[in-house]
């Protein structure tokens, strides 16, 4: 039979991914574990191998366009498997229960209906247990139907886990959403699509506004009926209800006002500038900025540390690094930048005081063991946050070189998700640039971000004398759900203390 080749999960948030390139072609004969296709999500780029030994055929997945998780992309066939009947000898993926998989209803066979739990009242109080034929119709009958918040998402229903935590936090319930995914997956963008077409939609108990099948009016435990195309265990999108429905939410939420954007271009001239389509990165950035600024209260610390000491003892150890035999002859086993005693001095001082190294939940927080520090990496097109694990613990030889080949693979997106997801704090750093000072928005899951500006001669007053030193202006942006300003304080007292003492790093 022949095997499915699906787009896979690659990053915790990825609802979509393009195919950047393919690296086979149509009738190739392929191995399991031969490299297919390389799949661009909007932080890395993976090689994807192939599942199975056969030949390729009905690839389906283009480049360059957006496709949804989970959906098949090509098929492997094996030797003397017919191609013909396509539809007929391919394994389809399972369906969950509750689902229809498109395969389950050829030759006659219809899997039974799911039941559905409402709001209306049974004799002793509780809740009806209705199948989905006594929900309304695309003829305009009426029936009880969920609405926002009203069921518990059950598990039955097919989403990707992002639609679900969107679902539940917009209190929408998702078993009333049509899934444009693969096999009728919920995805993000459903979900959104849901909110934005029924933003007051009335709750449990309330009389629905559509006519009864008989020409009355609903009862008062009947519910607003959701339009046919969102009732559950229905499959597609009909192309009226996809056009007519009013587009996603923006970043910020809110779904975009009429016009939003052309209301802005009228403000130049015509032919003065190009439009340039967001890309998946952008998106997400720009998703996640707005999130951040608009969930989490940031508070700001700013204080000035005295590089001299980091500096000396920088070129110190450069100078004594151990030379290496390679292929383009010897180089130093290490060369430290400025930036990887910055990481380590952060990672200590959160070793120091424990009670920022913290992640902020609705529940409780979370208190790490370890210093996890990201790293902000300029790429084309956004950035990225490598993480350097345990920093805590590593020698500044062993930062120096994970650092090196972590911003090198980001900038060729080659990093793997696990490298660049999660953390427990970060450190951004434009003093290459020449900026003095500035704050950095905090990137959940982390509580803190620490802002790093240039080294640069100032005169500074040492025991009633001016002298000139080399100093460095650093800002530390707390969530001041998780971390107060005198714990954030404490904290930067702590950097501040390892790069003006830098030898205590070397303990």
């Amino acid at each position: 039979m022949p095997v499915e080749v699906i787009l896979p999960k690659v990053d915790m948030d990825m609802a979509t991914g393009q195919i950047s390139r393919w690296f086979v072609e149509e009738g190739a004969v392929v191995k399991k574990g031969d490299v297919l296709f390389e799949i661009e999500t909007d932080k890395a780029a993976m090689e994807i191998d192939a599942p199975a030994s056969g030949t390729i055929r009905d690839i389906t997945g283009r480049e360059g366009v957006d496709i949804p998780v989970g959906e098949a992309v090509a098929w492997i066939y094996e030797a003397g498997e017919s191609v013909g009947a396509a539809g007929k000898n391919k394994a389809p993926i399972p369906a969950r229960v509750g689902e229809m998989s498109p395969k389950a209803t050829e030759g006659g066979a219809v899997p039974p209906a799911p039941q559905v739990e409402t709001e209306g009242q049974t004799g002793n109080g509780g809740r009806l247990a209705l199948p989905p034929s006594a929900l309304p119709s695309a003829d305009g009958g009426a029936g009880i139907s969920p609405t926002r918040g009203e069921m518990n998402q059950a598990p039955s229903v097919r989403a990707t886990p992002l639609a679900r935590r969107i679902a539940r936090e917009g209190g929408i319930d998702i078993a009333a959403v049509t899934g444009s995914g693969p096999y009728g997956r919920v995805v993000k963008a459903d979900v959104e699509k849901a909110a934005a077409a029924a933003p007051s939609l009335p709750l449990a108990g309330r009389v629905s506004a559509e006519p009864t099948g008989g020409g009355g009016s609903a009862s008062p435990s009947s519910q607003a009926s959701p339009p046919p195309s969102a009732l559950p265990g229905e499959i597609g999108q009909s192309s009226e209800t996809a056009s007519s429905s009013p587009p996603p939410p923006g970043p910020s939420g809110h779904p975009p006002r009429k016009g939003e954007g052309e209301e802005a271009l009228k403000l130049f001239a015509e032919g003065s500038y190009e439009l340039i389509p967001h890309d998946n990165m952008r998106k997400t950035i720009a998703r996640r900025l707005v999130e951040a600024k608009s969930t989490i209260p940031h508070f700001y610390l700013t204080l000035d540390c005295e590089l001299d000491a980091l500096l000396a003892l920088r070129a110190q150890l450069n100078a004594a690094a151990p030379v290496t035999k390679t292929e383009k002859g010897e180089v130093p086993a290490y060369k430290l930048s400025v930036n990887d005693l910055i990481i380590k001095a952060m990672a200590l001082a959160l070793r120091d005081v424990p009670t920022a190294n913290v992640s902020w939940t609705e529940t409780a927080m979370v208190q790490h063991r370890h210093a996890d520090v990201g790293v902000a990496v300029s790429i084309p097109g956004g950035l990225i946050t490598p993480i350097v694990r345990k920093a805590d613990e590593k020698t500044l030889s062993v930062i120096s070189n994970e650092m090196k080949d972590m911003a090198a693979r980001a900038r060729n997106k080659k990093l793997k998700p696990e490298e660049y997801q999660g953390g427990t704090t970060a450190v951004s750093n434009l003093g290459m640039f020449g900026i003095k000072d500035f704050s950095a928005v905090i990137n959940p899951p982390h509580a803190t971000i620490l802002a790093v500006g240039a080294g640069e001669e100032r005169a500074v007053v040492r025991n009633g004398e001016v002298k000139i030193a080399t100093m460095m202006s650093v800002t530390l942006s707390t969530d001041h759900r998780a971390v107060d300003g005198a714990l954030g304080a404490e904290l930067l007292v702590a950097f501040k203390r390892h790069v003006e003492n830098p030898m205590g790093m070397l303990v």
